[in-house]
């Protein structure tokens, strides 16, 4: 995935759409809006992001949960089978990027880029919905792909790069 920071208004609606697509309990979220200010007033730049789980390369969520609830699937996106999961919040601690969350039902849960919707061809509910179109999503190694030509045209940066854990959400700066 890549998500333009130029065009991101943090309008929420990708953090709705996700919460209504996968019937995320009231008060809880596998996506939100992030605002950073960098700068010394009065050069001050404001830079709006919708962050999820980054479906890590290196994926210590994976590594720790000692039940294999946690997991990556064909396509690199990884998911948590919610019947294994013990809720024991291994995988929550190992997370550099607080992406995962206890369900009140007593599993742990996450963003799974609307994999039910991949299936079926469609886009991510985040995706679908952006009033924008400040995010992209498919195949970052077809080469034809509009998010592989999008990385490949800007400058690109990840969260948390010194974890090391090789997140596969790209911005767009």
């Amino acid at each position: 995935m890549a998500i333009d920071t130029k065009k991101c208004v943090g309008c929420s609606d990708c953090v709705v759409a996700c919460q209504t697509e996968n019937n995320v309990p009231h008060g809880y979220s596998r996506d939100w809006i992030s605002e950073t200010v960098e700068g010394t007033y009065p050069e001050l730049t404001l830079e709006i992001r919708s962050e999820r789980c980054n479906h890590c390369d290196n994926t210590p969520c994976v590594r720790t949960c000692p039940t294999g609830a946690s997991h990556v699937i064909e396509g690199g996106i990884v998911k948590v089978t919610h019947e294994e999961c013990i809720g024991c919040g291994a995988c929550i601690e190992s997370c550099p990027y607080d992406a995962r969350y206890f369900h009140p039902d007593g599993y742990v849960d996450k963003c799974t880029f609307c994999d039910h919707r991949i299936k079926n061809g469609q886009d991510p509910a985040c995706v679908a919905v952006c009033p924008t179109h400040c995010m992209y999503f498919g195949d970052l190694d077809d080469s034809n792909s509009e998010v592989a030509k999008k990385i490949a045209t800007r400058k690109t940066k990840v969260l948390a790069p010194e974890a090391g854990t090789k997140p596969q959400i790209f911005y767009l700066i």
